[in-house]
Parts: structure tokens; sequence; C-alpha cells
């Protein structure tokens, strides 16, 4: 049998790691990939199971199914549609599968597979993905994996840039206590098949604005489809921590509840501009244990804390509200506009690049790189499919701490004023940097 593949299908193919992602770029041939791997390793393990998973039934029978029928050799191959299942003659099995809904992982709770496979994991959350894992047993002596492609964008990019983006280079398998991880990047330019079969297709990704450039013909995971704030850009908004200046105005910004705590320090120059120079991110906290990690880990003058309006809600069993406790440990919260379209359209104004006084590229909020979950999930916010004025309430880890940022928007904080007296300035930098690191650390 004769199989024409390029040089990164080839690549992914001949992966050897416990989690392989594949592509990054529109037209990298990512699907023909996948399911030539799977070909491959079906006709070389007599009997073995594999899982082939789509997010819905309708995309999975438009393109891997439709893709398979037309691939593999009908002399060794056949599909049942009624069970959504491809058996080969020696006994390998091809489960064709979706997931569209959290509890549709369920569907494969007494399975095995030696590979799952997965067609734009980035539709998929990282929930179904962990639960799928599991499904990856058996006795044989068969190799185990699972593969997977995607182009950047989604409900779950955040959490697939993560986890085989950001974790080192490309091309690299990186081992990790979890088991072992390679991304192999593929693009259009990759794909001569495609390049000489319509070899308009790149000229019209050139055509794009620049973002939609960036996106489909590079597969840059900085950008997606359905990003809200889509004019970040991290070499303005994320900066080197650097001493702040005494007469700055000090903030304190916080959504809570019991799944997180995400409270930001920031600081306000004369000219209105604002830097997040501290966090912190802690899951399952009391309220009275989050007022006095926050008070514990603020040494400067603090001019306001805002917190969202329902947590000035009393609670049943005590009559008191969460503002309440805070209160007691002599934080005296102040209650954020919480309309949400309005907040997210002005932060992202004050998201907005420009040029400053020295022509140098810069925004009106800015954050130290040391604020990592900002920086993680600021920039994955998307777009609400229902109401495109707002943004999306899901995944809910990602929304904790832009809400956050938004209440201090919301708050109008006034700016720093430079001639206070010299006595009256906040601590140096190098202290807050060592609280910071050290209660990130707790």
């Amino acid at each position: 049998m004769e199989l024409s593949i390029t040089r990164r299908q080839y690549d992914f193919i001949r992966a050897q790691a416990d989690e392989v992602l594949f592509g990054g770029a529109a037209g990298g041939g990512k699907s023909y990939g996948q399911l030539m791997d799977a070909l491959l390793y079906a006709l070389r393990y007599a009997g073995s199971k594999q899982l082939v998973l789509r997010r819905t039934l309708p995309e999975l029978e438009k393109s891997l199914v439709r893709c398979s029928l037309g691939l593999y050799p009908r002399s060794v191959y056949r599909y049942n549609a009624a069970s959504h299942v491809g058996q080969f003659e020696n006994g390998s099995l091809i489960d064709f599968g979706y997931c569209d809904l959290e509890r549709d992982v369920y569907r494969y709770q007494s399975a095995e597979y030696d590979v799952i496979r997965f067609d734009e994991l980035t539709h998929f959350t990282e929930n179904m993905y962990l639960y799928l894992l599991s499904r990856l047993r058996g006795a044989n002596p068969f190799p185990k994996s699972v593969k997977s492609a995607t182009n950047p964008g989604g409900v779950g990019h955040q959490w697939v840039k993560s986890r085989f983006i950001d974790i080192g280079p490309p091309d690299t398998v990186h081992r990790l206590k979890s088991g072992s991880r390679l991304f192999v990047p593929s693009r259009v330019q990759d794909n001569g098949f495609l390049t000489r079969a319509d070899p308009g297709y790149v000229r019209r990704l050139q055509n794009l604005p620049e973002r939609e450039q960036r996106a489909l013909l590079y597969g840059d995971w900085d950008i997606f489809e359905g990003q809200y704030f889509s004019m970040w850009d991290k070499s303005v908004h994320v900066v080197r921590p650097f001493a702040l200046p005494g007469y700055w105005r000090r903030y304190f910004t916080m959504d809570y509840g019991r799944d997180m705590l995400a409270g930001f320090w920031v600081a306000v120059d004369e000219h209105g501009r604002a830097v997040v120079y501290r966090e912190v991110y802690r899951p399952g906290l009391l309220a009275g244990e989050a007022a006095e990690l926050v008070r514990s880990m603020t040494q400067e003058p603090i001019s306001a804390w805002y917190a969202p309006p329902d947590l000035w809600n009393r609670h049943s069993d005590t009559g008191r509200s969460t503002a309440d406790i805070f209160a007691r440990c002599g934080i005296a919260l102040r209650r954020a506009q919480n309309d949400r379209v309005q907040g997210w359209y002005d932060l992202a104004e004050w998201l907005r690049p420009f040029e400053d006084e020295q022509g140098v590229r810069t925004a009106a909020l800015r954050v130290f790189d040391c604020c990592t979950n900002l920086i993680r999930t600021l920039p994955a916010l998307r777009y609400d499919e229902h109401n495109p004025n707002d943004t999306a309430r899901t995944p809910h880890e990602l929304t904790h701490a832009p809400d956050a940022i938004r209440y201090f928007v919301a708050g109008r904080p006034a700016p720093g004023v430079r001639d206070e007296p010299e006595e009256d300035r906040g601590p140096d930098f190098d202290r807050q940097a060592e609280d910071f690191l050290h209660y990130s650390a707790r």
C-alpha cells in the first residue's frame, strides 16, 4: 500500500511521547495525519483498540468518518455507521466517538483503549481530556498514547496552550512527573500537497488582517478566534518588575468565592496609568482565612479595597456578610460596580496600546511578570456566544482574575499625586517582591 505524507505528518506518526499534539495553523494536514497514524497503528498491532473523538457527532461524521472512508483500503477495513465503529481484517478496532457535554465522558467509563485521538483538541474542556486519559489502559503490550490535533482557539485554548505549548520548545519531548509530552507544529507551508493543489490558498491567508494571519498562517498561540481582548500583546502588557515610586496610589481588588480568591495589588501613577504588581490566587479559603491572608500580604497604605457586590449579601446562618468578615480583619471593602458589559468595555480601553510621550508603545494597564495567573487568564477570555458584548462565563477558572481587574477599573481609581511628602512613600519594591515570592510559594 503506497502512502503519501508530509514531513510533519511523518514526525507526528513516529512521535514517541505519552501525549502528542500536532498542528497549530490552518492547512497543516492535521486530520489526514491523524487518520494515517491510526491506520498504520491498527495494521501494525492486530487486535488493537483506538478511540477517535470530535466534540459533536455531526462534526465527526462530516470530517473524520468521511475522510477515513475515502482513505482506508476497503480490502482491510469496513465501517459500521450504526455503531460508529471501524473494523480491520486483523481484528483492530477504531471507535469514532464524541463528547459534547461534560457528562458524555461517562459513555466511555468501562472502555479500554491503546490510543486515544482528539481532533480539534481545543474544542474540549480540560476535565474531559483528563478523565478520558484514564481510559488509556489494557493488559496487552501495545504502546499507549494520546495523540491530538488542533488549531489555536476554542473553549480549551488556554489549557491546551499551558499543557503543550508553554512547557518548552516544540519538537522536543518534555519529560514531566505526569508523563512525557510533545508538540509537533505544522503550517500550510509544510503541506506541499495542499499548496500544489491550491496555490492560491497561502495568498488568501496572507491577505487576511494581521491578527488572523498570525493565528491561521503562522499558528500563533497568543491569538485565537473568539478572543475578547484581542488587543492583548505580551510585549506591551507584561513588564519586568521595577521599583514603584512611593507617590503612586496603591489599590487592592479581588474576586472571592470558596472556589477561588483572586486578589491583585495595583499602583496608579500621576497620569492615571496602572501596573498590577502583586497577586494572590488561592482556592478553598474561608472568608476569614482569605481576609487574614490579604491583610498579611499588605504592607503599604491602600487607597481602596474593591470587591464585587455579592460580598455584601448576608449569610443566613450568621447574619454577617463576607464584607463584614473582611472589615473585622481591618479591610474596609468598597462595593464595585458590576455592569459586566460596560466593565469589559472600560477594561479594553485600559488595555488599548498607544505611544507614550517618549514614543514607546505602552498601555494604561500593565502587569508585572510575577502575576502569572492574571497573565494566563486575561487574554484567554472569549466572547459570550449569546452576547458578543460580554465575555464567556465558562470555563469558570478563567474568569476569577479578569473579574477582579474589572472591579478595579469600575472603581474609577484616582491617580497618584507627585508632590506627596517623601516620608509618605510606600516600601521599596525589593520588599514587595520578597513578600510576593513568599506568599506565592505557600
